[in-house]
């Protein structure tokens, strides 16, 4: 689903990962849109935000997520040092499955000078 804008291949990319990423989540974000890309997020942050939901509200973001990835051509996954939940685990499965590019945080290709 490549758009041409201005001469530039965008993209549209997933962010997924622990919501207690928000720092992360953020700079990211950022740095790939400055790129061109159209990214789409989580819709907040409870982990680093302290928020509660219920379980029906956990599986109704899971499910909407799942969508996001569907209209997506890559997922980024945020994974900080390394960890990856359970939740994030199923959307790499289900990226996988729907034959869509995967990158990681933990490869070093956003600047960690911006997280300051």
């Amino acid at each position: 689903m490549e758009i041409q804008m201005r001469g530039i291949n965008m993209k549209v990319i997933t962010l997924c990962g622990s919501t207690k990423f928000k720092k992360q989540f953020n700079q990211t974000n950022a740095f790939l849109t400055l790129q061109g890309n159209i990214v789409i997020s989580v819709a907040f942050f409870e982990q680093s935000e302290g928020l509660e939901i219920t379980k029906e509200q956990a599986d109704i973001l899971g499910e909407v997520h799942f969508r996001k990835i569907d209209i997506s051509d890559e997922i980024f996954v945020i994974d900080v040092n390394g960890y990856i939940g359970d939740s994030t685990k199923k959307e790499i499965e289900y990226a996988e499955k729907k034959g869509k590019v995967i990158r990681y945080y933990s490869n070093g290709e956003i600047p960690q000078k911006s997280l300051n």
